[in-house]
């Protein structure tokens, strides 16, 4: 398996960047999966469904499964902080790629999602785990960069710079512990 993370600021297009790279990487027979760091409380239960119910009634982990989904959904008594590495642990090792969004400290190769008009300021000149930046401002960046720079607005072609650099993501878990 493959893990790319994609670090950026809040509304620097991460999200948008991961969600146009899943078809791309799929219109190549690869398949894909999704980490996704979340700063505040989430739910994806709806309250009345069974699966609510078991949650609210204090199961630690429910699990729903059909012919074509599965969902784990796990309570934690206290706060939990955990790896993105915990976090792939748990992944399916059968799949090509996987995308991490978020985890922006993490000590996986990443790509930056950086956009001028943000405000925001680069990680680049100071995350020697940033190989890449997307950006849809290239002119702008803050400081010149061996690393290339793609453009955020053509996922495509990150697609492919990510498949023909693919052996520079492979993940071996020892390489964590």
């Amino acid at each position: 398996m493959k893990i790319v993370g994609f670090a950026g600021y809040s509304g620097s297009g991460k999200t948008t960047l991961v969600e146009r790279l899943i078809p791309a990487l799929k219109a190549r027979g690869l398949r894909v999966s999704i980490i996704k760091h979340a700063h505040h409380s989430f739910d994806i239960d709806q309250p009345g469904k069974d699966t609510h119910r078991h949650r609210s009634a204090g199961a630690f982990e429910v699990i729903v499964a059909s012919n074509r989904r599965l969902a784990l959904m796990r309570e934690f008594e206290q706060e939990a902080t955990l790896s993105v590495h915990h976090l792939i642990a748990e992944l399916y090792d059968g799949v090509d790629w996987v995308l991490v969004e978020g985890f922006k400290h993490s000590d996986l190769l990443k790509v930056e999602v950086w956009r001028a008009a943000s405000g925001q300021p680069t990680r680049y000149t100071e995350d020697d785990f940033v190989v890449a930046i997307a950006t849809d401002s290239p002119a702008q960046m803050p400081q010149a960069t061996l690393r290339p720079v793609l453009d955020l607005n053509q996922p495509d072609a990150v697609a492919q710079w990510l498949v023909e650099n693919g052996e520079r993501f492979d993940y071996r878990a020892e390489n964590y512990v």
